[in-house]
C-alpha cells in the first residue's frame, strides 16, 4: 500500500493516454511554488488507436497498471488528473471577437463578453470546445495587446484559436479514466500541454513550430508572438517505422521497437555501414545480422514522410517565414538516432530536440521524451493555477487530507471540458 505524504503537499497528476503507451507523472508544488516530480508510470496501450479510444477495458487496464507504478513511486493515492487528448478528430480553427467597451475602460466582465463572442461560431452538435486560446486583444485599433485589462477605449477585438474535438471521443476518455478510479480536473490539447515543458517563452515569443511525434499520430502547433495559431495532426508516427521494420525484416514487433530505439538511425550515412545489428527471427526462426546502413534505409524514407507532411502544413497555412526560431521535435520517435539531421534536412532550418525542463525532482527519469506531454500536463496546471497552489501551499493551517489532491478544487476552471 502507498504511504501517506506530508499533509501539507499539493499534488498534481499528469495523464498522458497515446496510442502506445501511458504515461503518468505525479509532481508536488513546494512552498516556493516550484514543481518537484516525485512519480512517474509507464504501461503499453492497446485500448487507443490513432489518439482515440477503441477498446475501453484495454485502456482502463493501462490507465490502471501506470498510475499504480507512479502511486507506489510517490507514496501517494491520487483521484484527481489532467489528461491530454489528441488525434484526427482534434480541430483548430482561428476567430475574432468585438464588443464595445463599458465604461471606457477594459475590465474582466468586458474580457469574458468579447471571448465569448468569438466563440459564437457554427459548432457541430457531435463536437465540443476543448480550449478558446487568446492571441492577442485590439483595442480602438492598437493591436498586439496580451492583457487588456484597465486600458481606455469604446471598441475591444480579440484574436482567438478555437480548439473543438469530438463529442463521443471526449466522451470515451472521461469513460476510460472515470473507470479506472481517476476524475478528471481538466482535458488539455496534447500538443499545448508538451509546449509547456519543452519550449522556452523567447521561442514562443520569436515564433516557433513544436512536433510531438507520438506512436499514432504526429501533433504540431505554431506559436507566434507568445501564442498558439496553428495546430494540426498528422495521422502516422513511430508505430508506421515499426511496422515497416517488422515487415521488411520479418520479425515481431516488440523485437522491431526495440531495434528502432536502440539501433535505429532516421538519417542515413556511410559511417552506419560498420556497425551490425542482430534482428530475432519470427517463430524461433534463427537471427539474422545486418548493418545499421541496411537499417536507415528502411527508416528514412518514412522519418522523411513524416517530417514533409508537416513541413507541408506548416507552409500551406503560410507561416514557414514567421517560425523565426525554427523546429523543437520530441516524442517517442525522436530518441532515434539522427532525428535531428533529418528533420533538419527536410525543413530547411534549425532544429532542435525538446526534452522536458523547468522541473525538479525526478529529473533524470521524466527527462525522458516519453514524458514530455506528461510534464506538460502538470506544468500547464501550475502555469494556469499558479496563484491558487501559492495560496494553498501557504495555508498549513487548512491541510489537504493525506493523498489527496488539490486539482479536485480546480475542477470549476475546467467546466468548460464538461
Amino acid at each position: 500500500m502507498p504511504r501517506e505524504i506530508a499533509e501539507n503537499t499539493n499534488i498534481i497528476v499528469g495523464l498522458d493516454i497515446g496510442t502506445t503507451k501511458v504515461c503518468v507523472v505525479i509532481a508536488q508544488v513546494r512552498s516556493d511554488n516550484s514543481i518537484n516530480v516525485i512519480g512517474t508510470g509507464r504501461a503499453e496501450s492497446k485500448g487507443i488507436r490513432k489518439g482515440v479510444v477503441v477498446n475501453i477495458d484495454l485502456t482502463v487496464e493501462a490507465i490502471r497498471k501506470a498510475v499504480n507504478e507512479a502511486e507506489l513511486m510517490a507514496g501517494v493515492t491520487v483521484r484527481d488528473v489532467f489528461v491530454s487528448i489528441g488525434g484526427s478528430h482534434i480541430k483548430g480553427t482561428n476567430s475574432r471577437g468585438v464588443i464595445a467597451i463599458k465604461n471606457r475602460e477594459v475590465r474582466e466582465e468586458d474580457v469574458v463578453r468579447v471571448i465569448e463572442s468569438a466563440k459564437a461560431v457554427d459548432i457541430p452538435l457531435d463536437r465540443q470546445i476543448l480550449h478558446v486560446l487568446p492571441q492577442e486583444y485590439i483595442v480602438d485599433g492598437q493591436d498586439s495587446i496580451k492583457k487588456p485589462m484597465g486600458m481606455s477605449g469604446v471598441r475591444l477585438e480579440v484574436e482567438v484559436h478555437i480548439v473543438t474535438a469530438s463529442r463521443s471521443s471526449v466522451e470515451n476518455l472521461v469513460k476510460s479514466c472515470n473507470r479506472a478510479g481517476l476524475n478528471i480536473s481538466g482535458i488539455v490539447l496534447s500538443q499545448l500541454a508538451t509546449s509547456h515543458s519543452v519550449l522556452s517563452s523567447d521561442e514562443k515569443d520569436l515564433g516557433v513550430a513544436v512536433i510531438d511525434i507520438g506512436g499514432g499520430t504526429t501533433d504540431m502547433a505554431i506559436f507566434v508572438e507568445g501564442s498558439i495559431w496553428h495546430t494540426c495532426n498528422i495521422p502516422f508516427g513511430g508505430i508506421n517505422i515499426t511496422n515497416d521494420i517488422t515487415i521488411a525484416l520479418r520479425t515481431p514487433q516488440k523485437d522491431a521497437e526495440n531495434i528502432k530505439i536502440k539501433h535505429g538511425s532516421a538519417y542515413t550515412c556511410d559511417e552506419l555501414s560498420s556497425e551490425i545489428v542482430e534482428v530475432p527471427g519470427v517463430g524461433g526462426r534463427d537471427p539474422r545480422r545486418l548493418s545499421k546502413y541496411v537499417l536507415s534505409q528502411i527508416i528514412g524514407p518514412r522519418a522523411n514522410e513524416i517530417f514533409s507532411a508537416v513541413n507541408k502544413e506548416i507552409q500551406n497555412a503560410g507561416f514557414e517565414d514567421l517560425i523565426a526560431s525554427g523546429i523543437v521535435i520530441t516524442g517517442g520517435a525522436c530518441k532515434m538516432e539522427g532525428s535531428q539531421k533529418a528533420a533538419s534536412k527536410v525543413f530547411g532550418t534549425e532544429v532542435r530536440i525538446g526534452s522536458p525542463t523547468n522541473f525538479g525532482g525526478l529529473v533524470d527519469v521524466v527527462s525522458d521524451l516519453e514524458y514530455a506531454t506528461a510534464v506538460g500536463l502538470v506544468l500547464y496546471a501550475w502555469s494556469e493555477n499558479s496563484s491558487f497552489y501559492a495560496e494553498n501551499t501557504s495555508k498549513r493551517e487548512e491541510p489537504s487530507r493525506p493523498g489527496q489532491s488539490v486539482t479536485g478544487k480546480l475542477k470549476k476552471l475546467f467546466g468548460e471540458f464538461f
